[in-house]
């Protein structure tokens, strides 16, 4: 699977090379330097002598522990052939890969392990570019995830600025969105609030508090996936407030909070990386849906809606700034896909926090559908119009539905109707069968993250 682009691609060979000599006076900055550590600080600057010396040593020495560096590195400067012939014969790999594919062949190979202090070796390797990134990458930093497969995706800290306690206006003050355009929509205790898809592009978090409740969406665009995760954890005084760390892995955003600095996979709300790896911390996933301004108005009339004036300089058209990679079938970044019934970037509805997790094609949803189905041994109904990604899912504990006139009423197997609400479905005799967690995303994240165990309802 090939990038879309890297935001490498455009310094060209002299900006490349300027980028090296920097790199070089930070290498070394953090702790005492294994002789490992320093051979590979010589690739990044020096001559072409320095370096086919440094090679000849890396083939003769035989060992793997420096592929991860050279993968680091082939990303940042121009490599020569002798570099990828020690890479390939390290590696066993006959053939010259890109970044992108040595990338894919270190994910899919887990067992190939880097030297002592790499993780000094990764710090400095990211402090030019922000020296904000110490605070995520230093010596001995706890990590659940594999630092080498840590990458950067082409912005500072909070280069992707979150969105804290926002302003918003009224339905009536909306003049801005268009009927058409998408929106994701949340409804806590009756405090119903739109985020228009167009303005979370560039922003791509939101820490608010609604209908009492704090919560962090944490929208990753590579991923095409805004989840809504609780803030306040019990024990805690403060809920996190979360930001985009401008790292990446496996082409998802890695969140951080700033409280601790951690960084957090965006996917599972888990911290990945920094002091509170270890400490069981899970975030909860509340239900958001993703749906037309006009569907969301018609059902909350009384909705707050974001605010364009945010505080930043932005162009907030429709289709900025990720247009070109919301059109194209290809990932920016490399990840594999570890599951093939779909194709990378289709979309899915991802149940979530049920006892399982389930992912149901959002195409099963053209033209507007009701859906009767199991996860685990969970009956559940799920409603959805494949044209605006719109997916709710429901318990149905043993009621089994079919769609009404809308798609705002259900009729069970009775023809009882009921009433289709943001928490619940709410029947004649005013049961109510609670609304469950999910949200939208390209299946290769989904497969990547929550797949391994979890159900498809293809």
């Amino acid at each position: 699977m090939k990038a879309v682009t890297d935001p490498l691609s455009g310094f060209g060979r002299t900006g490349l090379a300027a980028f090296a000599v920097i790199l070089t006076l930070c290498m070394g900055q953090q702790g005492h330097a294994s002789t490992i550590r320093k051979d590979v600080e010589l690739l990044l600057g020096g001559n072409r002598a320095t370096h086919d010396k440094v090679l000849k040593k890396f083939r003769s020495r035989g060992k793997t522990d420096v592929v991860a560096a050279l993968i680091q590195i082939k990303r940042l400067t121009r490599t020569p052939p002798l570099y990828d012939r020690v890479l390939s014969e390290l590696t066993g790999v006959d053939e010259v890969m890109d970044w992108n594919g040595w990338m894919l062949w270190q994910e899919a190979n887990p067992q190939i392990r880097p030297f002592e202090d790499f993780d000094v070796f990764k710090a400095n390797l990211y402090r030019p570019i922000d020296p904000g990134f110490d605070a995520f990458l230093y010596a001995g930093v706890p990590r659940a995830i594999r630092l080498e497969e840590i990458t950067w995706g082409g912005v500072v800290k909070d280069g992707i600025p979150a969105l804290t306690n926002p302003k918003f206006t009224s339905a009536k003050g909306s003049e801005y969105i268009t009927e058409d355009e998408l929106v994701f929509g949340v409804s806590i205790n009756g405090d119903a609030r739109a985020y228009p898809l167009r303005m979370m592009d560039w922003h791509e978090m939101f820490n608010d508090v609604i209908g009492g409740v704090p919560v962090s969406l944490a929208y990753c665009t590579l991923c095409g996936s805004g989840i809504l995760f609780e803030t306040a954890l019990p024990g805690r005084k403060q809920p996190f407030v979360f930001g985009s760390s401008g790292f990446l892995y496996r082409s998802n955003k890695l969140m951080y909070d700033q409280e601790t600095q951690s960084l957090w996979n965006q996917f599972t709300g888990k911290p990945v990386v920094g002091k509170l790896v270890g400490s069981g911390i899970e975030l909860k996933t509340r239900p958001v849906v993703i749906t037309s301004w006009k569907d969301w108005l018609a059902r909350h009339p009384e909705t707050k809606v974001l605010s364009p004036d945010t505080g930043f300089s932005r162009d907030y058209t429709p289709g900025q700034p990720y247009s070109q990679y919301f059109n194209s079938p290809d990932l920016m970044f490399p990840a594999l896909v570890r599951r093939n019934e779909l194709k990378a970037k289709d979309y899915v509805f991802a149940l979530r926090s049920s006892g399982v997790d389930k992912a149901w094609p959002i195409s099963r949803f053209e033209g507007g559908q009701v859906i009767n189905d199991t996860a685990g041994v969970l009956d559940l109904v799920l409603i959805g119009d494949a044209a605006t990604r719109t997916v709710r899912a429901y318990r149905a504990d043993g009621e089994t539905f079919k769609k009404g006139e809308t798609l705002t009423t259900l009729v069970d197997q009775a023809d009882r109707p009921w009433i289709v609400t943001e928490d619940a479905l709410i029947g004649p005799d005013k049961r109510q069968l609670t609304r469950l967690p999910g949200h939208v995303a390209y299946w290769f994240a989904w497969a990547g993250y929550l797949g391994k165990d979890g159900e498809f309802g293809g």
